[in-house]
């Protein structure tokens, strides 16, 4: 038994603490909850609790959004950086991945916040606590039960079928280690669990629509979203026993309706000002759901993406559009940040030159013969602050307002439809006083070409926003085809993605050996080879 997980919640009165151990990586069980007995019997000590919950949601970005949703969808460089930096995650964006090189581990540490959301339903509801203060105990679980469904969202498109855990069983009474093993799921049985969750939250959002933290608490637009984001992946992706279901896309529709017809949200004039960190702008109108970042509390991770100085090799090394050499720290980093991540040449060069989103997301760099030697991250990239420090605080959003006019988009498509109203709205914003239809306009045209069409404008609009991979292992070839996954035309790099003669398995991410090896009902990922495993068969 070894102690694996230490969660701290706190409020301006309150501090618990609670230590876990397990006898298997996914059911983490106290050894010593602090006063257990007490702690779950007033309405500020469940909100306390779930200020942590939202505070994992921010301390795990990082490796759900990049890792996990956009390192493998080729768009991102691997190797060396233009500025001759060690880039990371190389094995992941090459999708060089295999039973002994997982890419991550332990379920991308995942379960822990599983665990969170299980035990604040497993010790309110129902109880007499939620009955004598029903709106908000009813908000926390709402809460509580959309985010679980998140996590798991994350683990399906990952895994697929996984171990479905959805209580504490530790706290039912005396359990052997043996009653804690957990098979994996087949995928159908953790699309239908996700979906349960969904419904349940949005049950106990009910008429609530209240948006706490300038949008920064999950909330039940964030439940719609996440719901509307589900129901498409389901009417798109069939995987073993999951296939689409008739009704997915006509839900998936009406999710995304439901936002699109809700004045709170909608586009910003400019592009910019979306990631703005200025604390008025944040949680604008085009926010949703987003993970908020603050000098003083935590930094995002664009500090990865961009130049470093002044021995990083950019300052006084490299050319700017003017054929002179950038003489000054430009985007005034004050000496913060390396880079260890870089986006394709050609991702720039995707943009067009009236298209604000290129300025707005790129700096691009140089050689001394005028050609294109690299880029680094301008995007949210926080402030400057009083005392002269970069602080990367901007917001990194989760769902926001364009997101839903492209997936509205990928729905009409499915359906036949025009898609172009919806990328020319989200096209017009990019090219603001610049925006000519005739120029810039999208026409409608055949199934794979709309999709196409969609995706790219999505890799212009969402970059670093963690949506690439899947964006092209949910986006297909034709209505009953191929993910985009396996299409060079949706590669950055002139070849597909993933050789779908030979690495279709790697759709999905194998288990590492160590989790495999600590549940005996546990199997390896179809597809992926281990003497030591077997594999799952669905």
């Amino acid at each position: 038994m070894k102690t694996i997980k230490s969660i701290i919640f706190s409020c301006a009165v309150l501090v618990t603490s609670a230590f876990y151990t397990s006898c298997n990586e996914l059911e983490l069980s106290p050894i010593d909850y602090y006063a257990s007995g007490n702690f779950w019997n007033t309405v500020p000590q469940v909100q306390a609790y779930m200020n942590g919950i939202h505070m994992d949601l921010r301390s795990t970005s990082f490796n759900r959004n990049f890792v996990l949703g956009e390192a493998r969808g080729g768009t991102n460089k691997s190797g060396t950086s233009s500025l001759n930096t060690s880039i990371n995650y190389d094995r992941i964006k090459e999708n060089n991945l295999d039973a002994s090189n997982t890419g991550t581990s332990s379920w991308a540490g995942l379960y822990g916040n599983i665990f969170d959301c299980n035990l604040v339903i497993q010790k309110v509801e129902g109880t007499s606590l939620q009955e004598e203060n029903k709106a908000a105990i009813d908000y926390a679980l709402a809460q509580a039960y959309g985010i679980r469904a998140m996590y798991y969202f994350y683990l399906y498109r990952t895994y697929g079928g996984v171990p479905l855990i959805d209580r504490v069983k530790v706290l039912d009474g005396k359990v052997s280690p043996e009653d804690l093993y957990t098979g994996r799921s087949t995928p159908k049985q953790v699309m239908d669990f996700i979906k349960a969750d969904l419904q349940k939250s949005l049950d106990y959002f009910g008429t609530n629509e209240t948006i706490n933290g300038t949008k920064s608490f999950w909330s039940k637009a964030a439940t719609t979203m996440l719901s509307a984001e589900v129901y498409l992946w389901s009417a798109k992706v069939s995987l073993g026993d999951q296939t689409p279901a008739a009704d997915d896309l006509t839900k998936a529709e009406t999710y995304l309706n439901t936002i699109k017809n809700d004045s709170r949200f909608g586009l910003l004039p400019s592009y910019s000002t979306i990631f703005s960190a200025v604390s008025t702008d944040k949680g604008n109108k085009e926010i949703i759901f987003t993970i908020r970042y603050a000098e003083g509390e935590a930094t995002n991770s664009a500090g990865e993406f961009v130049y470093a100085n002044p021995n990083g090799g950019f300052i006084g090394t490299v050319y700017g559009r003017n054929n002179k050499v950038i003489a000054t720290d430009t985007l005034n980093l004050k000496g913060s940040g390396w880079q260890r991540n870089e986006y394709m040449p050609s991702l720039w060069q995707a943009f067009n030159a009236n298209d604000s989103r290129r300025d707005a997301t790129f700096l691009e760099f140089y050689k001394a013969d005028g050609s294109l030697m690299g880029t680094v991250l301008k995007k949210n990239l926080g402030f400057v602050n009083a005392s002269n420090v970069r602080i990367f605080c901007g917001d990194e959003p989760m769902y926001r307002y364009a997101d839903v006019l492209l997936l509205l988009a990928e729905v009409e498509n499915m359906k036949g439809g025009d898609v172009a109203q919806y990328i020319n709205q989200v096209r017009a914003r990019a090219y603001g006083a610049k925006w000519d239809a005739n120029l810039y306009g999208y026409t409608n045209s055949d199934f794979k070409t709309n999709e196409l069409a969609i995706l790219h404008e999505r890799d212009l609009e969402f970059v670093n926003e963690g949506t690439r991979w899947f964006d092209v292992c949910r986006m297909k070839d034709a209505k009953d085809g191929k993910p985009l996954v396996f299409d060079a035309a949706a590669s950055y790099k002139g070849t597909p993605i993933l050789n779908y003669a030979t690495e279709k398995h790697k759709l999905l991410w194998p288990v590492d050996v160590a989790t495999l090896n600590a549940d005996p009902k546990l199997k390896q990922t179809p597809g992926y080879t281990d003497l030591n495993q077997q594999t799952e068969s669905w």
